[in-house]
């Protein structure tokens, strides 16, 4: 491989690594707006009425590139097929209660982390 080869695939991968971070940073920017926008909504007496419960819903550990995650694909529960709708009616991402929840390609899966505390 030559230098020049060299270079164009390790100036890719750092790209690659970038583009990953500055999107770690907007999920991040996203989860503080969320959680931003329900304190108001709480002060203002508007908080939103949620029409599911994670706690009834099955959830199994998995394990991804990022870290531990808990995963479900309970079909059977009214409470996770609400999740879904939720999910659909945030572009497949929203947070609460701590909690950061997705719905994977597949549409029918749903993902969710602990939202840690990020310290500046």
């Amino acid at each position: 491989m030559s230098e020049k080869e060299w270079k164009s695939m390790s100036d890719d991968e750092d790209l690659t690594i970038l583009a990953e971070e500055i999107i770690d940073f907007c999920n991040g920017l996203e989860a503080l707006v969320v959680k931003l926008r329900t304190q108001i909504k709480k002060m203002l007496g508007t908080a939103e009425k949620w029409n599911w419960n994670s706690d009834k819903i099955k959830w199994e550990k998995a394990e991804g590139f990022k870290g531990n995650y808990e995963k479900s694909e309970d079909v059977n529960s009214l409470d996770f097929k609400e999740l879904l709708k939720d999910l659909a009616q945030h572009k497949g991402k929203l947070t609460r209660d701590g909690w950061f929840y997705w719905t994977f390609k597949n549409g029918s899966t749903v993902g969710r982390k602990k939202r840690t505390e990020r310290k500046a």
